[in-house]
């Protein structure tokens, strides 16, 4: 098939890499021909000039977007006359974090206390109901920690405010939690799932550094209560392809703290850790292919972020158990240039691993 992705970043990169060997050819609405992807596949330039769009889907038998921040009247439009997975549904829910909190509410699915923003008064009245520390939100593309604002004490409101330059916020209390989780699923066009096991997050300045998979000391309990929430979300927006929900783990509960209808950071371990990547997955979801099995192919695996600058990268290739990708992007502060991902089999193993390549993490 003849497989268009809007975007053309990493994810669309190594999408295009798993749907190559499943015979696919890959189609990018992209912004550069410089762009991560722009070799893989035939780009279209999108320059807000609705024949190249109309040109993109035509040559397309199928279309997919690999960021929440995709142009939902551009999956509209292009949806009238090609397929879109995921739909339209699930792009205007969880590109709004009004709308996905809402989801949430509907469902019965455990979220930080919030309110929406759009005047000081409103977030003065907020924090009344909420009470601090709580965090401050854009309510639209907000990523990798950018357009937040944690406010600690009510001297903050002003310069929080100010922060989001007037745009439509939100105000989320804050969980005090154990640890960062995210589960990955994928759902076919016949409704088939399949799930990922709960991997263990480490951010940085907001930005995902570290993930390991599948996460220390989780009982099935705790997995199936993902697997849960996962599968409400899932039937309730008719979900076709990837999607991750991140969530925090207390005391005595898993809270969700939001949802991305896409191939997600912190699954990139799958492509060496897993009998089928999330990358695959999707495309076989997209493709109408049978989904492909997600156990694990070791014990443990581990992802890493390289972020900012590209670092000693003979590190990793001395690694034995380490495997390097790389975006072909320019170095630049707080930007993801590729990732490292390690497989071992057992814990010892995979923490000498982490301690060699250390210089990676902050």
């Amino acid at each position: 098939m003849k497989i268009g992705i809007l975007g053309s970043g990493q994810l669309g990169r190594m999408l295009a890499l798993s749907a190559y060997p499943l015979g696919h050819e890959m189609r990018f609405l992209a912004l550069s021909e410089e762009d991560p992807s722009s070799l893989l596949g035939k780009t279209f330039i999108h320059n807000d000039d609705p024949n190249i769009i109309r040109s993109f889907a035509d040559s397309s038998d199928v279309v997919t977007y690999e960021s929440e921040n995709t142009d939902v009247s551009i999956v509209n439009e292009i949806s009238l006359n090609t397929g879109v997975y995921p739909s339209e549904k699930s792009l205007y829910i969880s590109k709004h974090r009004g709308r996905e909190k809402a989801l949430f509410d509907k469902l019965n699915i455990p979220s930080a206390p919030y309110e929406m923003i759009n005047t000081l008064d409103d977030l003065k009245s907020a924090v009344y109901k909420i009470g601090l520390p709580a965090i401050l939100k854009t309510a639209t593309n907000g990523y990798d920690g950018k357009g937040q604002f944690l406010i600690n004490s009510e001297s903050q409101l002003l310069e929080a405010w100010e922060s989001m330059s007037g745009v439509e916020s939100i105000l989320e209390g804050f969980v005090k939690f154990k640890r960062e989780l995210s589960l990955i699923a994928v759902r076919g066009v016949d409704g088939n799932l399949e799930y990922y096991p709960l991997v263990e997050n480490t951010h940085y300045e907001g930005i995902l550094r570290l993930t390991i998979a599948p996460a220390n000391n989780i009982n099935k309990i705790l997995q199936k209560k993902a697997e849960d929430y996962m599968r409400l979300i899932l039937k309730e927006i008719n979900h076709v392809g990837v999607l991750t929900i991140e969530l925090f783990e207390t005391e005595d509960n898993l809270i969700v703290n939001e949802m991305a209808p896409r191939v997600h950071n912190s699954g990139h371990w799958t492509i060496e850790g897993a009998q089928t990547s999330q990358f695959e997955n999707h495309i076989r979801a997209i493709t109408k292919a049978p989904l492909g099995d997600t156990s694990c192919t070791n014990r443990y695996s581990a992802m890493i972020n390289i972020i900012g600058d590209y670092g000693d990268l003979e590190k990793v290739l001395e690694t034995k158990n380490a495997n390097l990708h790389l975006y072909n992007k320019a170095e630049r502060e707080r930007r993801k240039l590729g990732h490292i991902t390690i497989t071992s089999n057992s814990i010892d193993e995979l923490n000498n691993s982490l301690e060699s390549l250390k210089d990676f993490m902050p």
